[in-house]
């Protein structure tokens, strides 16, 4: 592990909670949307997003060698796939609603408002703790270069 490898793990982090919550503010703004995307030439609503993170590995001979000891932390995170929740959409009885059925039905996006507010607060402490420990890290190589004076 080099000196900045705090920072590159840190960075990795903010970069990957940066866009989960991009993702989750997309889901929060398109949570009435009906028409998300035309399917068979009938539109389908707005189906809710979720990101997947995945540890890097690391990538030097000993980084490997402590992965498979059990001992290594990774080299930071990264996120492997932005994928559609599978779960489905919510009916709702408006039969006013232009999207209506002839049973007067309307599809719903998937989307949970609640569900998406404490995805957002929890990137959110994740993105802010990911900055507390780069500024520790910074501290710490200051620390070290005053040692030497």
């Amino acid at each position: 592990m080099n000196l900045t490898s705090g920072f590159d793990i840190s960075a990795s982090a903010l970069t990957a909670q940066r866009l989960r919550m991009d993702v989750i503010s997309s889901n929060i703004a398109n949570a009435n949307t009906t028409r998300g995307k035309l399917v068979n030439g009938k539109w389908v609503p707005y189906t809710r997003k979720l990101v997947e993170l995945e540890a890097k590995p690391a990538a030097s001979f000993s980084g490997i060698l402590q992965a498979s000891m059990g001992n290594a932390a990774g080299e930071g995170v990264k996120v492997t796939k932005i994928f559609a929740d599978p779960s489905p959409f919510k009916r709702v009885y408006d039969p006013n609603h232009p999207d209506a059925d002839e049973n007067g039905f309307v599809n719903l996006p998937n989307v949970d408002i609640l569900k998406e507010m404490v995805d957002m607060i929890s990137a959110s402490r994740s993105y802010e703790a990911n900055v507390t420990a780069l500024n520790a890290t910074k501290g710490m190589i200051a620390k070290a270069l005053e040692i030497g004076k």
